[in-house]
């Protein structure tokens, strides 16, 4: 089977799990994120756990969309998960060329992929600041270029 093309295990982000399960992306980025599923490397954290079962229409949805979450590996959100998205909004707080106003979510998406040394497969710039301008230690690997999918 040809390579996923995300370079290896990614936690997911519910910016790219929105567009993927809305349809609203291009057959070769849905084949690849297929791929990608069948190789076993997405990841999934407590906090996109959150996000994705917020958006569950009832409970039956909610139910189905559990499992489905239950059947994916796991990335956990442990004490020391906790302290590096804290430290990473400290260190973009006292950093003048950004804002530290990134969703804590996304800190904490981005803490679990430090934390297991994984990439965070997202459509949202915010994870581009996380890397860039935080001690955090993790791949940015976007589901589409920038702006393609909007």
């Amino acid at each position: 089977m040809a390579d996923a093309g995300y370079g290896g295990h990614v936690v997911l982000d519910n910016s790219a799990w929105a567009r993927l399960v809305g349809g609203r992306v291009p057959a070769a980025i849905r084949d690849r994120w297929i791929c990608a599923i069948e190789r076993d490397e997405v990841v999934i954290s407590d906090p996109f756990r959150l996000e994705a079962l917020y958006s569950a229409r009832d409970a039956d949805a909610f139910v189905r969309l559990t499992a489905e979450l239950d059947a994916m590996a796991q990335a956990p959100c442990d004490d020391e998960v906790w302290q590096l998205a804290r430290r990473a909004q400290a260190e973009l707080a006292v950093d003048r060329r950004v804002s530290h106003r990134v969703a804590p979510v996304d800190l904490l998406v981005a803490a679990a992929a430090h934390r297991h040394a994984l990439g965070v497969l997202h459509y949202d710039h915010d994870f581009d600041i996380l890397e860039k301008h935080t001690s955090l230690d993790f791949r940015s690997c976007w589901l589409a270029k920038r702006g393609s999918l909007d």
